[in-house]
């Protein structure tokens, strides 16, 4: 690199990029959180039962949980800015023409598009994340996309509440379905695939943004994404990377499920108290979790800890933090239980700004957004599963101090996970194979754990 390309100052692409990442997270979950509040308003119109609206509800975790993988392996072979432009559109029209819906089969059938739709956000992204940003930046930038759930969770409730006061819910979920489609002009717009297709990047920016062994791996097509995707459970890393996510979904999911119901019955809050206080988890751990990546970052920028020990130091202080939902359980006051779940709200994603930048960390060539998508598949069943755990607990109970210490156990279980299984934090290697031995015998791929 020679001196004046060191001096030239860097243009800042990249950071437009990262905040097309986030709306587009936030515009994810402002469209999957719409039902919630319309629940009662549909229930009341086409005479639903519990039951039914509950089938409505998970019906996008269908579709949405399968696809991951498949999205993942879209977003490799033809490019992350043809996958989630055509993922925004494609969610963005299921929830803008939901209000045409006549009924409990049409609902579930909206709702199973959505998720098809949504399945493409994360493993784009996390794909993204390795082709325009260098490793020292990629927790921030996870952080940064992630963060955008939180705030779609935050406000979409109020905003959603003030949209169906002043229209109906028809159109309600029109115009929130319309913000996905602005998103989508932008994204044909602004996005190229590569850094270096972009008019607007300059080389210096180039030049930092494929620092070191980057410029090889955001590239390469080669061996390694001839080999099969499902080789790549042989690297322990993966199950790792699964496994942890798992946990941290499941204790996730309590703050947008369970959360209400367990500070106005347990806790004797008010509908108005609760509307605030559970908004306090989410608008906090926002902040963290941006604070969270930028800090690892720096960290191992700085040279004083490995990618290994950075991120395993993240995640495990995030999970102690995020294990304070079981000390919850006992605080004598609302005040100080809500206090100690906004510190293990924030934990998780303190976790997460870590778990997202895994991906680009480990995966082989160009196989980011298969990682990311095997890796979200596994965490959105502890997002399925988490809900109906917690609800059988408490109905066997009648308490949620139990649910809580069980969530706080799987915490536990997490941070082992993470210090012992997760190895060193590097990309796995696959030996390269003539591809006429590949095809004639696929057992002659061997796999470097």
């Amino acid at each position: 690199m020679n001196q004046a390309l060191q001096q030239a100052p860097r243009s800042k692409v990249r950071w437009l990029v990262a905040g097309l990442m986030w709306s587009a997270i936030a515009i994810n979950y402002i469209d999957r959180t719409v039902l919630s509040a319309a629940a009662p308003h549909l229930q009341a119109e086409f005479h639903l039962s519990a039951m039914e609206m509950g089938i409505v509800m998970s019906a996008f975790f269908w579709s949405y949980a399968l696809l991951q993988l498949p999205a993942g392996m879209l977003a490799d072979r033809f490019g992350q800015k043809i996958v989630l432009g055509a993922s925004v559109f494609w969610w963005s029209l299921a929830t803008a023409v939901t209000g045409l819906a006549t009924g409990f089969k049409s609902l579930v059938l909206l709702r199973v598009m959505l998720g098809i739709g949504e399945a493409g956000a994360y493993p784009s992204n996390a794909g993204i994340a390795t082709r325009w940003f260098p490793r020292k930046e990629r927790a921030t930038v996870a952080g940064i996309f992630d963060s955008g759930s939180k705030l779609g969770g935050a406000v979409a409730l109020p905003l959603i509440a003030w949209l169906l006061a002043t229209f109906d819910w028809k159109v309600t979920f029109a115009i929130t379905g319309v913000l996905g489609l602005i998103w989508c002009v932008v994204w044909v717009l602004v996005f190229r695939d590569s850094p270096a297709d972009h008019k607007r990047v300059n080389a210096a920016e180039l030049a930092h943004i494929r620092d070191g062994e980057a410029v090889s791996r955001n590239d390469s097509t080669g061996a390694a994404a001839a080999v099969p995707w499902h080789r790549l459970f042989a690297h322990r890393n993966i199950w790792a990377m699964c496994i942890g996510f798992f946990m941290i979904n499941y204790n996730s999911y309590f703050f947008i499920t369970w959360l209400p119901t367990y500070l106005v019955k347990e806790r004797g809050m008010s509908l108005m108290e609760m509307g605030f206080m559970a908004s306090l988890p989410l608008i906090l751990s926002m902040i963290v979790e941006v604070f969270a990546g930028w800090a690892s970052d720096r960290v191992y920028a700085s040279g004083k800890l490995s990618l290994t020990a950075t991120r395993k130091l993240f995640l495990v202080v995030g999970l102690v933090m995020a294990s304070s939902i079981g000390l919850a359980a006992f605080a004598t006051s609302p005040l100080v239980a809500v206090a100690l779940l906004c510190v293990a709200k924030s934990g998780t994603t303190v976790a997460a700004s870590q778990v997202w930048a895994l991906p680009g960390d480990v995966a082989p060539g160009n196989m980011v957004s298969r990682v990311a998508g095997i890796q979200n598949t596994v965490s959105n069943m502890g997002g399925v599963v988490g809900p109906i755990v917690t609800g059988a607990i408490v109905g066997a109970t009648g308490s949620f101090i139990p649910a809580l210490l069980f969530s706080s156990g799987l915490i536990v279980i997490a941070i082992l996970n993470y210090l012992f299984l997760l190895g060193k934090v590097e990309p796995i290697q696959f030996n390269q194979v003539p591809v006429e031995a590949r095809n004639r015998d696929e057992r002659n791929v061997d796999v470097s754990a």
